[in-house]
């Protein structure tokens, strides 16, 4: 059979020190030492531009280092995506654009001048048709969905082994299977190995999953080591997607596709909230924490060259996170080996980052917009506290 496992690496810019270590120890280790143990294995990595550059200052370049060896082996394929994990549906073209940007000059920093991913990975798998269009203008060539994005136009499932085509962008387009990848995938993989040991009869489908990295090990306590037991059988076979996409015969099939996430439900596509778990016009903390940064982001705009513009950025892109929004969403996502979708701590933890961005600013004209920041702030920080000990605290511990 054919898996093709596609990964995504990311800790957050502002993340405590402590955090980017235990996802070394716990999780990246673990995956680098598959690969380098099993040369005849292939995937596809993104890692976000801001871990990169945290794993630099945690002076662990060697995991970058043996990284590039892979690539360079061709066992592991980098797609492009935004250095610090902003939301991109909910930001200015501007901003995607410079976050764009900022992850390919990480990029060419750690794995030389000349490198240019194909593949692209929108965070959160967060699609729209206007961004679609803005990431084949910056020259990538497809990009990785979820089925949802497809399923919720037509009806059914996209045929695994079938090259399709964004209509809106021209894109090619991979879509992950939902059922396995929101499963611990090696779980899954493992019966269908035995089937066709058994048997002697190969599956014919490709099965494509794609995760957060963290899922092996961090989140998933994978006791009995079904990854490295299924990567020793023979008769998995494996690849990257750019290489996968070049085995594809016949012209793409051109597809519409719904504004969607990896998280989304077909209930959020079809109540038109496909991004509900960020911004929830029900929920006062998100609607406040995009008002904040809306501001955030139009002073930056206005006064790009204050003598502070890039203290204001330092702080901007941090704050702008999706995780700042995503964990005041309070979703239950334990079915799929997540967690309660609340924490006081990472939402102020991006709340500090936006109105520090905010205070940044030097410009003595700024003085109206900082007291509107502030109250905005204030408001936010009595609403994340207010319903913490009210309605979540018990539920988190």
């Amino acid at each position: 059979m054919l898996w093709l496992n596609f990964l995504h690496f990311y800790q957050p810019a502002n993340a405590a020190s402590f955090t980017i270590q235990e996802a070394l120890e716990k999780n990246y280790w673990r995956l680098l030492r598959l690969m380098e143990e099993h040369p005849n294995l292939k995937m596809t990595w993104n890692i976000s531009g801001c871990l990169l550059e945290r794993l630099e200052t945690e002076k662990k370049l060697s995991f970058i280092e043996r990284l590039k060896s892979l690539m360079e082996k061709g066992q592991i394929e980098l797609t492009g995506s935004a250095a610090y994990h902003g939301f991109l549906p909910l930001l200015p073209e501007s901003e995607v654009v410079r976050q764009v940007k900022e992850n390919e000059k990480i990029l060419r920093k750690y794995f030389g001048p000349r490198f240019k991913a194909s593949g692209f990975f929108l965070p959160e798998m967060a699609y729209s048709p206007a961004l679609s269009k803005l990431v084949k203008r910056l020259g990538y060539s497809w990009i990785i969905l979820d089925e949802l994005a497809y399923s919720a136009v037509s009806g059914s499932r996209p045929e695994a082994g079938r090259v399709y085509a964004d209509k809106a962008s021209g894109l090619k387009v991979i879509f992950r299977d939902r059922q396995v990848s929101s499963a611990y995938p090696p779980d899954v993989i493992w019966p269908l190995l035995k089937n066709e040991i058994s048997t002697g009869q190969d599956l014919v489908a490709p099965v494509l999953t794609a995760t957060d990295a963290e899922l092996y090990g961090l989140r998933h306590k994978d006791q009995s080591a079904e990854i490295e037991k299924i990567v020793k059988e023979k008769s998995l076979q494996s690849s990257t997607l750019s290489a996968y996409l070049k085995t594809l015969k016949g012209k793409p099939e051109t597809v519409v596709l719904q504004s969607s996430s990896w998280e989304s439900s077909p209930r959020d596509v079809k109540n038109n909230q496909p991004y509900h778990l960020w911004l929830d016009k029900k929920n006062a903390i998100q609607v406040s924490l995009w008002r904040l940064a809306a501001l955030a982001l139009s002073l930056g705009e206005k006064y790009p060259h204050d003598k502070n513009y890039e203290w204001h950025r330092w702080h901007l892109v941090r704050g702008l996170a999706s995780c700042t929004f995503w964990w005041a969403s309070a979703h239950d996502f334990s079915k799929i080996y997540g967690p309660y979708a609340w924490s006081p701590d990472e939402i102020e933890r991006g709340l500090e980052d936006l109105i520090r961005a905010v205070r940044s600013l030097a410009d003595v004209k700024t003085k109206k917009d900082k007291l509107a920041a502030e109250a905005i702030y204030l408001k936010i920080k009595k609403l994340i506290w207010e319903s913490h000990w009210r309605k979540h605290w018990l539920k988190t511990v």
